[in-house]
């Protein structure tokens, strides 16, 4: 399985026609085949897909489509040669694994092809409504994850940090030495962002400017800042639009920069106890809708 973005449309865009191409005929037909190289790039971007490869050749591929707490999968394939081998299994678990902030994975089946609804309800989807001739089916997610170590923490910063956009607020919260650094690191490696992230205590700000073409990471820790008047004096509203800013200590303080953002909650483990030479940390991602503040007169 590899996480790929626009660079590989030509290879999802094949896999998708020749799978969708080999169904049953449809009334309306399949939407999927009316995509081309250039609309799978642009629904790509850095890295909305996965494409499975068997022996280096494409065999399986989709689309991912984030909206807030719902993961959608849309444009699920796999070619007819390589069905029965587990790959649609394989990408299912992909899709799970890149929606770390997501509530629920949510996918449009036919409801003509009750073997396809059938499948997707053998692995734990349940039918929500939906509009004809479509079947809307959804899976839920853990709220919450247990990492054992930094490097898992890391993991799961760069998982979130692949798929968010411009404009995106993370709120962190969490003791001294939880891990929102660490996180934050991680979030770095997804966008794909300039310079090591580091806690930036005695700069209050600092901007990683993307690399890939993405969105800078504006990453502020607001532990030494006295309110709402020293948290507008960084003059971050500038750059909301086009960054992804990360606020560690954010709680109570930054949640009226945008009218949506994603709030990580950290703490220990069992009440802070070790297991092994381990000690565990609890994160809980969730996705706010509130209301920012008027522009500053």
């Amino acid at each position: 399985m590899e996480r790929v973005g626009a660079q590989a449309a030509e290879e999802v865009h094949a896999v998708v026609h020749a799978a969708f191409a080999a169904r049953p005929r449809l009334d309306p037909p399949a939407a999927a085949l009316e995509e081309t190289p250039q609309s799978i790039s642009r629904a790509l971007g850095r890295a909305n897909g996965v494409l499975a490869r068997l022996d280096g050749a494409p065999v399986g591929a989709l689309l991912l489509d984030p909206a807030d707490g719902t993961m959608f999968v849309r444009r699920f394939g796999v070619l007819p040669a390589a069905q029965g081998m587990g790959v649609a299994g394989a990408l299912l678990e992909a899709a799970v694994q890149a929606a770390p902030a997501q509530q629920v994975v949510t996918v449009l089946a036919r409801q003509e092809l009750p073997a396809t609804v059938g499948f997707w309800e053998s692995q734990g989807f349940r039918q929500r409504g939906g509009h004809p001739p479509y079947v809307e089916l959804s899976l839920e997610l853990p709220r919450r994850h247990t990492i054992l170590d930094g490097d898992q923490m890391r993991d799961l910063g760069r998982r979130v940090g692949l798929l968010l956009e411009p404009g995106d607020l993370l709120v962190l919260s969490g003791g001294l030495g939880a891990g929102k650094t660490t996180f934050t690191q991680g979030l770095g490696a997804g966008l794909g962002v300039r310079g090591d992230v580091t806690s930036p205590t005695f700069v209050i700000a600092r901007v990683h400017p993307s690399l890939v073409g993405g969105p800078d990471l504006v990453h502020v820790d607001a532990y030494r800042l006295g309110g709402m008047a020293e948290l507008d004096d960084l003059d971050l509203d500038t750059s909301l639009d086009e960054a992804v800013t990360v606020v560690e200590w954010g709680e109570g303080l930054a949640e009226g920069l945008a009218e949506r953002r994603l709030e990580v909650r950290i703490s220990r483990a069992e009440g802070g106890e070790e297991i092994g030479d381990l000690d565990p940390r609890i994160v809980e991602l969730s996705w706010v809708h509130g209301s920012a503040r008027p522009a500053q007169q």
